[in-house]
């Protein structure tokens, strides 16, 4: 591992690997497969990056995204690595100088899009190179039974069986359910692999969801708290971007947008004004995103519920990359569910599955969504919800979430639970959660007077709690297992395996409840304090001025974590600035002598 630790300095400018890439790069420097379930922010990257400059041949890496690619590309051209992309953005002429530079051994890392992997020209190349490893990135996208099928990387496996020798074969992603894993391993063919999950917990995020009656204001209060700061807007649909976009734009924010349904060239020049902080929030669908390493997005706003817990953790996992304090907030409301359920029904990828694959794949995307549904109502820790969906345990305070903070109080809601209980039960177990609150709240609507349902003995008992409240007992019931919730399009509750030590009045259900005091906005904006502000502002500037000359985003030249430990620090020789994390000796080159400068010229103000 020496060599490892050398190239991680030299290249990168860190010292140690996090928590389970030195466990990764050992396996694969070893010649053996490895699969890694890390989420955003942890470093799979460096796992197969690392391996690629001590290997002695090229290593591809398959990426489902031409975004995902160039961001990655660019970054490693900065480190100093030798590193080239072949996918559709090229011209024919581009491309083919690109495989004639890869035929020459000039470049050590290859990303491609899983498409280009069976083309006639990229199959002559693979033939007659050394290949000395293919990592497959965001693998997730293998399984039909993950959030983001792409049956292009079906094609994967037959690639890799082509080659006249079989490479090491790695598997990344963030997110992974144990049958999904189960799937990547199986389909990619990987040969006893080592495993590793770092755990999901992301401390530097902060989670809220807020269920506002105008979105519109809600989200127009958020954004303007945060000013000048770097974030994204995620929304459904492609129409609901435009709106939500429109909207900030005549707001006076500086905001872009992204969707599939963009031309190709508008979709990239958003994307690059967002990088280079010429726009500082980008509203986009769930095209946006993946692979993307913006370290100083410092926010993510859902305006709309994603349709499961996999595709939340994701996106939200955008904010904080460099490991310093963000938001995280969704804003839900209930037509969010029927648009997802309507997402659900008319997914195009499920057309190329038979009926009875696609009927499977529905039912769990349905449960899916039925899990992300109660994450926005659960008035328990955001954080223990999140890592309780991916199997991890946490004690249920974690500081830092809404749900956590003192807007809420402990209210027992036996008696109340035990009428819903009943109601449940005497109804015969056949009815949703609306009509159970109609009956308890003694509505008088045609659906109640057809099926004789005022005639119940529990119509009307919960008349005087008001209806948010009995929907919040209900779902809290569900929650704790005292009820049940039927798969299918239209969900029935019925009696759980804990409701009967409820009903017989065993013991006490707690319910916490928003207190009715008057909710203040969101947390303040997380951002870093800077110890030196003054200094911190100027190091800004310069490297922004540098980043210009070099056309990258001022990110891929120091992150603010870097221009921190300056500010800390005050480095005044190589020596010294290089110990500063993420400097390596291609930075130091590059730009060292700016910042060293700059650093012994401030004066600070007073």
């Amino acid at each position: 591992m020496e060599r490892a630790y050398e190239a991680l300095n030299e290249y990168f400018g860190y010292t140690e690997f996090r928590d389970g890439q030195k466990t990764m790069i050992q396996a694969l420097l070893a010649g053996q497969d490895a699969l890694g379930i890390m989420p955003t922010g942890a470093g799979k990257s460096l796992c197969f990056q690392i391996p690629a400059l001590l290997f002695p041949g090229i290593t591809l890496v398959v990426s489902p995204l031409i975004s995902l690619m160039n961001d990655q590309v660019r970054a490693l051209l900065q480190s100093g690595v030798a590193a080239a992309y072949l996918n559709r953005s090229l011209t024919e002429r581009q491309y083919l100088k690109a495989l004639q530079n890869a035929r020459a051994g000039k470049y050590k890392i290859i990303y491609v899009s899983p498409e280009r992997l069976t083309t006639e020209g990229f199959q002559a190349f693979a033939q007659s190179a050394e290949i000395s490893m293919v990592a497959v990135d965001e693998a997730h996208c293998v399984s039909q039974w993950g959030q983001d099928f792409r049956p292009s990387y079906l094609q994967v496996p037959d690639f890799i069986r082509s080659l006249p020798q079989r490479p090491v074969v790695s598997a990344f992603t963030a997110t992974a359910t144990q049958t999904v894993k189960e799937d990547i391993i199986r389909i990619l063919e990987l040969q006893s692999p080592v495993e590793t999950t770092t755990g999901f917990d992301r401390k530097n995020l902060y989670y809220e969801v807020q269920r506002p009656a105008d979105k519109q204001t809600a989200l127009l209060n958020l954004v303007s708290r945060y000013e000048d700061t770097s974030g994204i807007v995620y929304c459904s649909t492609r129409k609901k971007v435009e709106e939500v976009c429109d909207l900030l734009q005549r707001s006076g924010h500086l905001a872009t947008r992204y969707h599939a349904g963009l031309s190709e060239e508008e979709r990239r020049q958003n994307q690059e004004d967002f990088l280079f902080d010429r726009q500082t929030v980008m509203v986009a669908t769930n095209a946006f995103g993946m692979g993307i390493d913006k370290s100083n997005v410092h926010y993510v706003i859902h305006y709309n519920m994603p349709k499961d817990m996999e595709s939340y953790y994701q996106e939200a996992g955008r904010a904080g990359r460099d490991g310093q304090p963000a938001d995280c907030i969704l804003l839900y409301h209930g037509q969010d569910v029927v648009t997802n359920q309507f997402l659900i029904e008319h997914a195009q990828e499920n057309e190329r599955l038979d009926e009875e694959t696609q009927r499977q794949v529905q039912q769990k995307d349905r449960e899916r969504l039925r899990k992300m549904t109660f994450y926005c109502h659960t008035q328990d820790c955001l954080r223990k919800y999140i890592l309780a969906y991916f199997g991890e345990r946490h004690a249920g305070f974690c500081g830092n979430c809404y749900n956590c903070g003192d807007h809420f109080e402990r209210v027992n809601i036996t008696v109340d639970a035990q009428m819903i209980l009943s109601c449940v039960k005497r109804t015969g177990e056949r009815f949703g959660l609306s009509t159970i609150v109609d009956v308890l709240r003694g509505a008088k609507n045609e659906k109640i007077f057809r099926l004789g349902l005022d005639k119940q003995s529990t119509y009307g008992l919960l008349r005087q709690v008001p209806e948010p409240r009995l929907r919040a007992s209900v779902r809290c019931l569900i929650e704790k297992q005292y009820l049940h919730v039927s798969d299918g399009d239209y969900p029935v509750l019925s009696l759980g395996k804990n409701s009967k030590q409820a009903l017989l009045g065993n013991e006490p259900v707690w319910l916490r409840m928003e207190k009715e005091t008057k909710k203040e906005p969101a947390a303040k904006p997380r951002e870093m304090v800077a110890v030196n502000p003054g200094l911190f502002q100027k190091l800004r500037a310069l490297r922004g001025e540098l980043a210009r000359k070099q056309s990258v985003p001022a990110y891929v030249v120091f992150t603010d974590a870097s221009l921190q430990e300056m500010c800390r620090s005050l480095p005044k020789t190589e020596g010294e600035f290089l110990r500063i994390p993420g400097v390596g000796q291609k930075k130091w080159e590059k730009y060292g002598a700016f910042f060293l400068q700059a650093i012994q010229e401030y004066q600070p103000d007073g």
